[in-house]
């Protein structure tokens, strides 16, 4: 069984502020060859990894032309949500989104967290499962990583959209690195989310894979000097063949990304202690709400239950 997995498309209705190119023509380009690479690939299934979208609410117009693409696409596409498919970081909110109205016409099929996917080829019975962004995806809670195998299945996959990394990364920002779930029972992970990407990675006999995002949209130096990829999966009982594979139509960084202008950087120090002191303050208009009833739940120790029903009735 062979699929193609990409992530991290963000669908827009215009253009990045960094970037200098047509940016909406740019995308459709690459997914026209994301769909040339499937065929001449020939795989089974097409796998996306979130955030198809920038935002849950693009314009119809927009979401009416990415559509057309994707209902060409030869071969079936499976997904999960990303954070900007979604309304307040709330997965249950993805049936009010263009994401949501794709997978109402079968143009993508979502897999949910509650009900795994089983596809079968011959005496070859393969388990996708799938784990959407949510708000703590990334807290001290992996449960999200452990997804449950279901019985008789030669390889047990799980795509999901969180913040997995191969290295440590800032402190006061949740993620989670590949050594603490490598316990997992899915033989291959595909995250999306972080889209610098790690590549391919293989510690415990699991494979972890993160390709990075289709698109650059930051103008930090990796990005500059990165061209987005797909990785190619081809699967069987006895042998995997797995590959990243560049997309000839992204273009090099420096001929789409703006220049940075280093005299308008601000440093680092400061805007951390000058964030120390927006949290400190009692004034607390221009905070995210999300990040207010988490940062309330925290101070005051409030069960998490009570936070996620403070969430879904913000949602409503």
């Amino acid at each position: 069984m062979k699929f193609l997995f990409f992530t991290d498309t963000h669908i827009k209705n215009h253009g990045f502020e960094n970037r200098k190119d047509d940016y909406v023509e740019s995308l459709k380009m690459k997914f026209e060859e994301i769909k040339e690479i499937g065929i001449e690939e020939e795989v089974d299934y097409y796998l996306h990894g979130g955030d198809l979208l920038d935002r849950p609410d693009i314009s119809l117009k927009t979401a009416g032309e990415f559509g057309q693409i994707l209902q060409s696409f030869p071969k079936p596409i499976y997904g999960i949500s990303g954070n900007h498919d979604i309304f307040g970081h709330n997965p249950n909110t993805v049936s009010r989104s263009v994401l949501g109205l794709y997978h109402s016409f079968s143009i993508v099929e979502l897999i949910h967290w509650e009900k795994p996917l089983i596809l079968e080829d011959g005496d070859l019975r393969i388990q996708i499962s799938g784990s959407p962004y949510r708000y703590d995806i990334d807290g001290k809670d992996h449960s999200r990583y452990y997804p449950q195998r279901e019985e008789n299945v030669d390889i047990h996959i799980l795509m999901i959209h969180s913040f997995l990394l191969d290295k440590k990364f800032i402190d006061n920002i949740p993620y989670t690195l590949i050594e603490d779930i490598m316990d997992t029972d899915a033989d291959i992970v595909l995250a999306g989310h972080y889209h610098t990407g790690f590549g391919v990675k293989k510690l415990n006999k699991k494979y972890f894979i993160n390709p990075g995002a289709v698109v650059r949209i930051s103008r930090s130096t990796p990005e500059f000097d990165r061209i987005p990829k797909v990785a190619l999966l081809e699967l069987n009982k006895k042998e995997w063949k797995i590959s990243l594979r560049d997309l000839k139509t992204a273009r090099p960084g420096h001929e789409i990304l703006k220049k940075i202008d280093r005299s308008r950087d601000v440093n680092k120090d400061k805007m951390e202690e000058f964030k120390k002191l927006i949290r400190q303050s009692s004034d607390l208009k221009g905070y995210k709400i999300l990040e207010i009833l988490k940062e309330i739940s925290t101070k005051e120790k409030i069960e998490a239950s009570i936070l996620e029903e403070a969430i879904r009735r913000l949602e409503e």
